[in-house]
């Protein structure tokens, strides 16, 4: 039997194969919660499942926000078409692509 090292994140359980991923996924993770964190405090009536919604999803996509926030402010507009071009229940996150499973592991 082989020995297959693992890593796990901390904040939500999932599994990765190598460190960097693990710790990029627990980064993301991280900057959500903040996120979260600030909307609750400076945006009133906010329920706190859309607070957080937000919040993953702006850090999610942090790639494209610095680039408009660089002077590019299209860019997150052609993003959003793009995928919503694609079929529904088709497109998975980064961090989704880089989980595996614990039974895929063993």
């Amino acid at each position: 039997m082989a020995v297959v090292a693992m890593w796990k994140c901390d904040r939500d359980g999932a599994m990765f194969d190598n460190k960097k991923d693990a710790e990029e996924h627990d980064k993301m993770l991280e900057l959500a919660a903040n996120i979260t964190a600030l909307i609750e405090l400076h945006v009133a009536g906010v329920p706190e499942e859309a607070s957080e919604a937000i919040g993953m999803l702006l850090a999610e996509r942090r790639d494209l926000l610095a680039k408009a926030l660089k002077g590019k402010p299209e860019i997150l507009l052609q993003q959003d078409e793009e995928s919503s071009s694609e079929p529904q229940g088709s497109a998975t996150t980064d961090a989704e692509d880089k989980v595996t499973p614990l039974a895929a592991a063993g």
